[in-house]
């Protein structure tokens, strides 16, 4: 199989690089992460302006049609710097949700979205639900003008400050029925929306959000009423890929602090990178590292892949190989600095945190693990009979 990037794609990825190394030091992070909202508006406007927030959307729309690998591209470059801005749930599982939408919906939000001045949060996780992607108990009700949300969500990332909320609501059947399942785009001021704001372990922001009876209208229905489970996979599915590009990212950046610390950290006369037994850790993260931007490419491919229970499984093991890898990457960051690692003034603690995160976003190594078990490994049943 052909790896190569196309000349656009090294453009791409390129641009960014150039960007994240001019305007997202490790300072400049920290002074983004105390404006309001806890992310840099300036940049939001300088990524819809590099065209970057359009990435995933028709080009009829105004989107620039991009693929999976672009969007790892621009995933992985930014994961070096620990990206405040919510570009995981407006571009990548934005980018996801509104293929399900019909073309009037896509003429009113796209432009908005790739322009900079609508961003989304994605409420669709339930105190209780774990990672059930079924377990819904916030309701939708039909009327004649419309629908009427009633339930909550909780621990939206960025649901604080987003402009609109793709919220998953039960239209039919019992908690935990796969059908029955809505999907809606929600104005985040509409009467009704309470967002209760806190801080996330990595430095981002996420609110519990209440419905109170909250209308919303016919239009803003994204697909069929009760059929979105599919859609809320496929988006899930996307998002895993693209944590996966953004964890190459940040494992790149802690391995590059470690390695420089080892070379600069004088002790008994010399630098520790002289001693072996810390040269074999960095080479052990190095190792960590390459699988993962292996296993990130290879999840990308698979999202195009046609068979629903082979992408499932491909996806479960990427999140697999990465929560390990990121956890050992990270772990072994903070235990080669030592005691300056965990201080929130250096870059290295907040990549340890970053990756710890990342590890329980759309479902932990345990329950990835056991969901590629139970669908029976890369070795079906059926090739052993």
């Amino acid at each position: 199989m052909n790896f190569a990037l196309s000349d656009d794609q090294r453009m791409l990825q390129d641009t960014v690089e150039r960007l994240v190394l001019r305007d997202y030091g490790f300072e400049q992070r920290k002074a983004y992460a105390a404006e309001p909202g806890g992310w840099s508006r300036q940049m939001w406007r300088t990524l819809a302006e590099m065209g970057l927030l359009a990435l995933p959307f028709p080009e009829a729309q105004g989107g620039l049609g991009g693929g999976a690998v672009d969007v790892l591209l621009v995933m992985q470059a930014f994961g070096k710097a620990l990206p405040l801005e919510p570009l995981l749930s407006t571009m990548v599982i934005g980018g996801a949700i509104l293929r399900g939408a019909n073309p009037a919906q896509l003429d009113r939000w796209v432009g908005a979205i790739a322009a900079g001045d609508m961003t989304l949060a994605w409420a669709h996780g339930e105190s209780g639900s774990r990672y059930r992607l079924h377990d819904v108990a916030c309701r939708a009700q039909h009327d004649t003008e419309g629908w009427v949300l009633d339930g909550s969500k909780a621990l939206v990332l960025h649901g604080d400050s987003a402009d609109r909320l793709l919220v998953s609501a039960r239209s039919a059947g019992a908690q935990r029925d796969p059908a029955g399942i809505s999907l809606f785009m929600v104005d985040a001021q509409a009467p009704g929306i309470v967002r209760e704001a806190s801080a996330t372990h990595d430095g981002r922001r996420a609110a519990d959000i209440r419905f109170d009876k909250v209308r919303v209208d016919e239009s803003d229905l994204i697909g069929m009423a009760g059929a979105a489970l599919p859609l809320i996979q496929s988006a899930t599915e996307a998002a895993i890929a693209a944590l996966a590009a953004e964890a190459v990212g940040v494992m790149d950046t802690a391995l590059a602090m470690t390695v420089e610390y080892l070379k600069t950290r004088q002790q008994f006369g010399g630098p520790i990178a002289r001693f072996q037994a810390l040269q074999h850790r960095a080479a052990e993260m190095l190792i960590a590292l390459e699988q993962s931007r292996s296993m990130a490419m290879y999840a990308a491919l698979m999202l195009d892949e046609p068979d629903a229970l082979e992408r499932s499984k491909a996806l479960s093991a990427v999140k697999v190989q990465i929560g390990q890898a990121a956890r050992f990457v990270g772990q072994q960051a903070i235990q080669l600095h030592g005691g300056i690692g965990v201080t929130d003034e250096y870059a290295v603690g907040h990549c340890h945190k970053r990756l710890a995160m990342m590890d329980l976003q759309f479902g932990d190594v345990d329950h990835h693990l056991a969901q590629f078990a139970r669908a029976g490994g890369f070795i079906s049943t059926e090739a052993i009979a």
